[in-house]
C-alpha cells in the first residue's frame, strides 16, 4: 500500500508561440483520502474561478463574458469530476497501485492538469543498482 502522495496542480498556455506552464499547488498528502481529497479541492477552486457566479461579488464591466459553444466547458467538467464516485474510486484505485493519475481538461486557451503519485513510487523509481567498481 502507498501511504503518501504528491499532488501538484499546473495551468499550460502558449506565450510567444511556447508553451508554459504556471504551478497552481502542490500538496505532500499524508493519506490517500487527502490526496483525494486536496486534488477535489482543487478542481472545485479552478472551476469557481473560472465560472463564477455574477451575484457572488463586484465584476468589473465586460470582466465576464460568454465563450463560443464549441469550447469546452472546464468548470462543469470539472465539478462533475469531483461528483462522481465511481471516477474517484478509479483515481484511488490507481494510486493505491503506485500508478500516476493526470486528470487535465482544456479550453481554447488553456490547458488545467491535476497529477497525483506515490511518494514510494517515486522512490522506487529512483532506486538504481549500484555500480560495483573494484578498487585498488
Amino acid at each position: 500500500m502507498h501511504d503518501e502522495f504528491l499532488c501538484h496542480v499546473t495551468a499550460y498556455g502558449t506565450c510567444g508561440g511556447r508553451r508554459i506552464g504556471v504551478p497552481l499547488g502542490t500538496y505532500r498528502a499524508p493519506t490517500l483520502a487527502l490526496a483525494l481529497w486536496w486534488l477535489r479541492d482543487r478542481a472545485n477552486w479552478i472551476a469557481d474561478r473560472l465560472d463564477p457566479l455574477p451575484e457572488a461579488g463586484h465584476f468589473p464591466s465586460g470582466s465576464l463574458v460568454p465563450v463560443a459553444d464549441t469550447v469546452l466547458d472546464v468548470p462543469t467538467v470539472l465539478r462533475a469530476w469531483c461528483g462522481d464516485p465511481d471516477r474517484q474510486e478509479l483515481v484511488a484505485d490507481e494510486l493505491a497501485m503506485g500508478r500516476l493519475v493526470r486528470i487535465a481538461v482544456s479550453d481554447d486557451t488553456t490547458e488545467y492538469e491535476l497529477l497525483a503519485e506515490s511518494v514510494d513510487a517515486l522512490r522506487m523509481q529512483r532506486i538504481v543498482p549500484a555500480l560495483v567498481m573494484p578498487v585498488g
